[in-house]
């Protein structure tokens, strides 16, 4: 698995292979941004810690599925906004290069939920985002067999209103890191190891009928090189991580991807290639001028 958080561009000169400068990540949009760093300053090698240090972007995003680290947290401030406030809230964005293309990494807005491409609606049903990732959500938590196709409806409804706050929520990502694996780019997503207790909460009479062990990311919207999706995973590793301020975010990684998007790598001969393909360029200007003194 290579890692391409620092985009570079190789040249062959007449003697040395060079590597361009890294480029680094910013944050972009409303800027609404916590950034949670791990094993640095105060904070253990078990632990992520709220620390707010741009200095540190490239750092934290610096990870992977086996070492996931810190995170940076999109639209941090989610869970105080209200349903008719979160209509006019923007979004926030962390922006990079990854093998040579452009990636931005967002949280989501209101109309990313529930457009239709034919207009906004909150309706249960409707042809939009909300939906398609409730039905999802509502499957994997085990509610479609203990309760029915006939209760999703008033599960989706607790899930929207104010009280619970439920599409705000699940619109901040914890961006882990960025990597690659051949063409897939791949994206890490801090959260819950066992996300029952903290969905449990937000689903009103139907949050205890969610099934044990219950995991669920945030979604991310993800644009590499034009290619634009919404991410989002229901199955986590352990991190053997713990937030210090609640003690308990941050336990799991879901990893998402695009798949076959990563271009592959430029060629770039060995540098024995290079002085081999000089010596032989000199040989046959030798061999030319030779020719022409004859």
């Amino acid at each position: 698995m290579k890692k391409f958080l620092i985009a570079a561009s190789t040249a062959v000169g007449m003697s040395a292979i060079a590597t361009a400068p890294g480029f680094a990540y910013t944050i972009t949009g409303e800027k609404d941004a916590w950034l949670y760093d791990n094993n640095y300053g105060s904070c253990g090698a078990n632990s992520t810690c709220l620390t707010n240090d741009m200095s540190r972007l490239d750092a934290i995003l610096g990870g992977n599925s086996s070492a996931p680290g810190g995170n940076v947290e999109l639209f941090a401030t989610s869970e105080g906004v209200t349903l008719a406030n979160f209509q006019n809230s923007g979004r926030t964005s962390i922006e990079g290069t990854v093998a040579g293309k452009s990636l931005t990494l967002s949280s989501l807005t209101y109309s990313d939920w529930f457009d239709t491409g034919s207009g906004v609606t909150t309706q249960y049903g409707a042809n939009n985002l909300a939906n398609k990732w409730f039905n999802d959500f509502y499957k994997a938590a085990g509610l479609e067999t203990t309760l029915g196709l006939a209760a999703r409806e008033m599960a989706y409804a607790a899930y929207l209103g104010d009280n619970v706050k439920g599409f705000q929520r699940t619109s901040d990502p914890n961006i882990s890191y960025v990597t690659t694996s051949g063409s897939d780019l791949l994206i890490g997503l801090a959260g819950h190891y066992d996300a029952k207790a903290f969905y449990s909460s937000m689903l009103g009479p139907f949050g205890s009928l969610i099934k044990n062990g219950f995991q669920v990311s945030e979604v991310v919207k993800v644009n590499y090189g034009g290619v634009e999706d919404f991410l989002y995973s229901f199955s986590a590793t352990e991190t053997n991580l713990l937030e210090v301020g609640d003690g308990k975010s941050h336990s799991g990684n879901y990893e998402v991807a695009l798949k076959g998007v990563v271009p592959p790598a430029a060629s770039v001969p060995e540098p024995s290639v290079v002085f081999g393909l000089i010596g032989l360029g000199g040989l046959l200007a030798a061999k030319r001028k030779q020719q022409q003194a004859e």
